[in-house]
């Protein structure tokens, strides 16, 4: 059986490596390419996708693996499924921005609830996030759940956007979050929301499940609510790369309710 924690962090050794070689925006951000996920492909992206994978067909002898930049991989049987965003929050890591992570999810079969191990690093504070279906969502060892997002929302984080959807989507949650963020990584704004650090979290574009799939099963482990609200339901979206919803998550589903109401407003 595989130890998807093992091989998770000698993953990350590998990434910190390829940091380490590419230190500034003048390695990182040169565009190679377009990623199968629909975003330009820098040179950061393309060198962390190409190590991590190299270490899962080292490891591995079966499974289908779905990643942001090389799209749909299938090795042996095909089974297990593995969703790969090799770094979630594309941009901090080109601008050297100490704020993106690794997100691996291992799944048994090919929807969001077929997801039975959830793991990021973040490579800006050094966190390290895991989830186990069944079992419950952990920060760097220690169980989460038992600091909570707050009720009524203080801290909202906006994530997948640009500056022309937050002018045009700010105004429709005064009321319902008295404060926003806008962090840059979309994965670490739902481990965030797991660990109670905030209160929700909007994707003002469409969430792809390479985006969301290992943090999603912290934000669920804990009890938290969490919806692809324009193409519902959340447990049965497939594992692949298509943006079929905007997603929101907070501590229930009537907060959840009202975050997906105020998006769609125009």
């Amino acid at each position: 059986m595989t130890d998807w924690l093992a091989t998770c962090r000698a993953a990350v050794a590998d990434v910190q490596g390829v940091l380490v070689d590419l230190p500034t925006r003048v390695e990182r951000e040169p565009v190679v390419g377009t990623g199968e996920g629909g975003d330009e492909t820098t040179v950061v992206d393309a060198e962390v996708e190409r190590v991590v994978i190299a270490l899962l067909d080292d490891r591995l002898d079966d499974y289908t693996l779905v990643s942001e930049e090389i799209g749909e991989v299938v090795k042996g049987s095909g089974r297990p499924w593995l969703v790969l965003d090799p770094v979630d929050g594309s941009l901090n890591a080109k601008r050297g921005v100490p704020h993106f992570c690794l997100s691996l999810a291992v799944a048994d079969g090919q929807r969001m609830k077929d997801v039975n191990f959830g793991y990021l690093y973040d490579f800006g504070t050094g966190e390290e996030w895991t989830a186990r279906r069944g079992e419950g969502a952990w920060l760097d060892g220690a169980p989460l759940g038992a600091v909570r997002p707050k009720d009524e929302i203080e801290l909202l984080a906006f994530e997948a956007t640009l500056t022309s959807s937050i002018a045009e989507k700010a105004s429709n949650v005064v009321g319902l979050a008295h404060r926003l963020r806008v962090m840059g990584s979309l994965a670490l704004a739902l481990c965030n929301l797991a660990a109670g650090r905030i209160d929700g979290v909007c994707s003002l574009k469409g969430a792809r499940s390479v985006d969301i799939a290992a943090a999603q099963l912290l934000v669920r482990e804990v009890g938290l609510a969490i919806d692809l609200f324009e193409h519902p339901p959340f447990e049965d979206a497939p594992l692949d790369l298509e943006p079929r919803s905007r997603v929101v998550a907070a501590a229930n589903d009537e907060l959840c309710a009202r975050l997906a109401a105020a998006l769609a407003l125009s």
